[in-house]
């Protein structure tokens, strides 16, 4: 096993579920910081700012990382449009989604439309309404550009498999029969982005993850190492009938060592 340079990490379901702690994945994030070994926290939850993220890890898993420690897809969602609509770009959007979304795209210079705006940006919401939806439908129907913030159908979380983003998204994909254009996990732009920021190659670096389908394919799509954790959404059966195989898996992040990979 090669060392790896950096370490890209997924939230729910690898380092907690919810306000359920994994003391384990704790422990791998000490070992990491123990050893001065970069990583980001790449999560497709667009609900939280970074400093929220901090705080949460901070004051309910006894985590302690700084605001460059995290990247999520709100984050990559807004550079991604930002990048998308130049400097004479149109910077109207609609969006269904929280404030961790809302302010990404307010701080990249974006400006709400309910009419007409140039993009209709869909992400996790628990407080959505028939208006909402009703909105975003409208609005793509009439020519607006539909952008998914990531396509996961159920997050971890204390209560169990709790409907994730792709399920709202899905839900404006059928009603408009359009398909959205995703940001987040498993498509490589979250990945990519974090990498340039640490300054880190892609054959250096290695994907924690939960989640196959959006962790793990995140990195292959992206030309990383991948290593899945049995902690959250994806079980052993799930994946062994993936054709594509995960570089590493183990039970729980105890089970992984930096110098050594896999522990049994």
């Amino acid at each position: 096993m090669k060392k790896y340079q950096a370490y890209l990490i997924d939230l729910d379901g690898t380092v907690y579920a919810g306000t359920k702690r994994y003391p384990k994945a704790k422990q791998f994030v000490e070992r990491l910081q123990a050893a001065q070994v970069p990583f980001k926290f790449v999560t497709n939850n667009t609900t939280k700012l970074p400093i929220d993220v901090v705080a949460n890890l901070a004051d309910n898993h006894d985590i302690h990382v700084t605001t460059d420690n995290v990247y999520t897809a709100g984050l990559a969602t807004a550079d991604f449009l930002d990048k998308r609509a130049g400097d004479q770009g149109k910077r109207t959007v609609y969006v269904v989604g929280e404030i961790g979304l809302r302010q990404a795209l307010a701080a990249k210079g974006f400006t709400v439309d309910e009419d007409h705006p140039e993009y209709v940006v869909v992400g996790l919401d628990s407080d959505v309404t028939y208006e909402k939806f009703a909105k975003a439908i409208l609005a793509i129907r009439s020519g607006s550009t539909f952008i998914g913030t990531n396509s996961d159908s159920n997050i971890p979380k204390s209560r169990g498999l709790m409907p994730g983003a792709g399920a709202l998204v899905d839900l404006v994909r059928y009603a408009t029969q359009t398909e959205p254009i995703f940001v987040g996990k498993p498509e490589p732009i979250i990945l990519e982005n974090s990498l340039r920021q640490m300054g880190v190659a892609p054959a250096d670096a290695i994907m924690v993850g939960d989640n196959y389908q959006t962790d793990i394919l995140a990195g292959i799509h992206a030309g990383v190492d991948t290593l899945l954790t049995y902690t959250g959404v994806s079980t052993p059966e799930q994946v062994a009938q993936q054709a594509i195989q995960p570089t590493y898996t183990v039970p729980d992040l105890a089970h992984w060592n930096l110098e050594a990979g896999p522990i049994d």
